[in-house]
């Protein structure tokens, strides 16, 4: 029982703990955008001003998200550095090309970790898609041993791992084009904002929509791959009423002896 209540307390914890995606959007997307195009010409903030301002929101997020989380994670922190280097680019004045390089280089980097992690204990793809947040990691494991099927989960996960930095790849062939088709004006002047604020508020229906398609592919593949390896159902392999998809186990099992 008492076990029970942890895992009950635990599944509580994490949902409290999860970022509202609107928020997330609104900081790192929306007010951003806003701040670049309608107030950083010469009668409002100014160019410089108007930047550092639009900067600091999703700046101000991340420093706030890890405060309630206590800890950086690896992505997190290459956003960080990508909103640090755009500000740099911007308030110093440096060629603007240089935005269509730093626009590659975050998804480059993260696909990049993604394929060295494969050749260390800690993949990362177990991090994204095959991790205790989302799933029913007990009894998944459980399943596993009981059909011998261990080993055919490392090689999922490696097929997973080249999918996932597919997608990032897909990603940094974007977000250089589009920066490239963009980006012209000087940096520091009003013309850049405006064209850093349309590069922004495209980068979800152009960058992130065909990475996401990629990506939830892969998300696909891992869990109908291992719903075979386990005999879980969808309900079961998430952590969706953990109990229930438990006991419904227990019973499939029960009925088999």
């Amino acid at each position: 029982m008492s076990n029970n209540n942890e895992q009950a307390a635990a599944a509580t914890e994490r949902k409290k703990k999860k970022q509202n995606p609107l928020i997330n959007i609104l900081f790192n997307i929306v007010v951003p955008v806003v701040i670049l195009s309608k107030f950083s010409n010469d009668n409002y903030l100014g160019p410089k001003l108007g930047l550092v301002v639009a900067l600091a929101f999703p700046l101000g997020y991340f420093l706030w998200e890890w405060r309630r989380e206590h800890k950086a994670n690896f992505i997190s922190i290459l956003g960080f550095v990508s909103v640090l280097l755009t500000g740099i680019i911007g308030v110093f004045e440096f060629p603007s090309e240089l935005i269509a390089y730093k626009e590659a280089s975050v998804p480059f980097i993260i696909g990049l970790a993604v394929l060295i992690s494969m050749k260390t204990p800690y993949p990362l793809v177990k991090k994204l898609l095959y991790n205790e947040d989302l799933m029913n990691m007990e009894l998944i494991n459980s399943r596993l041993e009981e059909n011998d099927n261990s080993k055919a989960v490392e090689r999922m996960l490696v097929n997973a791992s080249y999918m996932v930095a597919a997608s990032f790849l897909v990603s940094t062939i974007l977000n250089f084009s589009l920066a490239k088709y963009l980006i012209h004006s000087p940096s520091g002047t009003p013309e850049f904002a405006e064209e850093m604020a349309r590069m922004t508020a495209l980068s979800y229906p152009v960058i992130a929509l065909p990475s996401t398609l990629v990506l939830v592919f892969a998300l696909f593949y891992v869990y109908n791959r291992l719903s075979k390896l386990t005999g879980l159902e969808f309900e079961q392999l998430f952590n969706i009423d953990v109990e229930g998809g438990r006991k419904k186990a227990e019973e499939e099992k029960d009925k088999q002896e």
